[in-house]
């Protein structure tokens, strides 16, 4: 059998996912015996979950394989931490993250998903409700810094099979791979296998049928964009409630699910729609509506919706001296800093929010509390519930975050010709400077 890669579609050098698997055992001898490839530059890379007691012993047989092979290999673990979605789910996300990380500027990840998985993947969201991601997995994409690349999308897993044993490959046997725990196994063994004893074609077709509404989700795409132009201001994670209600309720729906997605945020559920109609868009401005799933949040505030992360509030009984020495990493992950690092005399307190707090604003002679300094300001509830306060022993207000600042703290930082910095998780936060 003569099986071979396809031309690799973008420049870059390439590195292959290699699970040990049969699959990815094929990718990576094919790989590795392409001089296409090896001219480019190639390496391995191997996510260890640590879900399995021989995870460890797994990680060292790649790194076996890939020495053998010539091809240098990093080993990355990872933390796997559900939240709801499924432990299927949360490895994937925890694998992808790896991946992202290791990933060079222009590289290349090459995946061994083939014409099998592509039609457990339709089927898989189908049943989930899936639009346009019934286009399913695309066989080259943007991804991290560089590229993901599914070169052997188009073969079915029997053709790898027997190319495997006809180079007397050696691979891994996942056990979790024979159990019904996973939908995606479950399909594999029971379903697939009674709709190719009914239709031989089946995963074939599933496969056209992907790529056809990947043609069509194309087609809509640059609508989708033009229409989210007119929607988001000059922040892209904000979108204008009244600009969106102006939309028809299914242009509303694939708008938002564009938006989140652009905003790289999990995609929403088949439901997400119909739920934030009721609980966001017909809700109060002043209501604080918010809609979760899968670690990420949409909030209404005003006349905006607010999409991102899910973020923890600063914990109200946090109390903390800063000397402004060093950076101070807050519960949140949050950190305050001064550039350049300063000495405070005497170490200022670093507190949560309790309510009532005043602050001197640069050029009154007068306090304002605090709430209305930050209404003015636009900064949402939920950002004020995160924000850090700095307090002078005596009780003076100085900060909140980098968002607000008391004018004697203002001249005092202008004077040492520095600046308080509120990175939130390691972005600065937005704000006036």
């Amino acid at each position: 059998m003569d099986l071979r890669l396809p031309a690799v579609p973008h420049e870059g050098p390439v590195l292959v996912a290699f699970s040990g698997g049969m699959d990815s055992s094929v990718l990576l001898h094919l790989a590795a015996g392409d001089p296409r490839v090896r001219d480019r530059g190639l390496r391995a890379v191997h996510v260890d979950h640590g879900l399995h007691p021989q995870s460890a012993a797994w990680a060292h047989a790649c790194t076996q394989a890939c020495s053998a092979l010539g091809v240098p290999i990093e080993v990355r673990h990872v933390t796997v931490v559900e939240q709801g979605e499924g432990l299927e789910a949360a490895a994937r996300a925890a694998r992808h993250a790896a991946f992202a990380e290791v990933l060079a500027p222009g590289e290349l990840l090459a995946t061994a998903h083939h014409r099998d998985d592509q039609a457990e993947t339709v089927l898989l969201r189908l049943l989930r409700g899936a639009g346009d991601g019934l286009a399913a997995m695309r066989p080259l994409r943007p991804f991290a810094a560089g590229w993901l690349w599914r070169p052997l999308l188009d073969l079915p897993r029997e053709t790898l099979h027997a190319w495997a044993r006809e180079q007397a490959l050696h691979w891994l046997e996942d056990p979790s791979n024979a159990s019904d725990r996973h939908d995606r196994n479950f399909l594999r063994h029971h379903v697939l296998p009674r709709l190719a004893g009914r239709w031989p074609q089946a995963g074939q077709s599933l496969a056209r049928s992907a790529r056809l509404l990947a043609e069509q989700a194309d087609l809509l795409a640059g609508e989708d964009s033009r229409r989210l132009a007119r929607l988001q201001g000059l922040d892209p994670s904000t979108l204008s409630l009244p600009a969106l209600l102006q939309q028809s309720p299914a242009w509303r729906a694939r708008l938002l699910r564009a938006w989140t997605t652009g905003l790289g945020l999990p995609p929403l559920p088949g439901d997400a729609p119909a739920r934030i109609e009721a609980e966001l868009l017909a809700s109060r401005p002043d209501a604080e509506a918010r809609f979760a799933w899968s670690g990420a949040v949409m909030h209404r505030w005003r006349d905006l919706l607010h999409a991102g992360p899910e973020t923890a509030p600063l914990p109200e009984d946090f109390d903390a001296s800063w000397s402004g020495t060093e950076p101070l990493r807050l519960p949140t992950g949050d950190v305050l800093r001064l550039e350049p690092a300063l000495a405070f005399d005497p170490p200022l307190r670093v507190h949560a929010r309790q309510g009532g707090e005043r602050i001197r604003l640069p050029g009154r002679d007068h306090h304002t509390t605090l709430k209305h300094a930050l209404q003015d300001l636009g900064v949402p509830p939920w950002e004020r519930r995160r924000l850090p306060l700095l307090s002078h022993p005596d009780g003076r207000l100085l900060a909140a975050g980098d968002l607000l600042l008391a004018g004697d703290f203002r001249d005092w930082l202008a004077k040492q010709d520095a600046r308080l910095r509120w990175d939130v998780r390691g972005v600065q936060a937005a704000g006036p400077r």
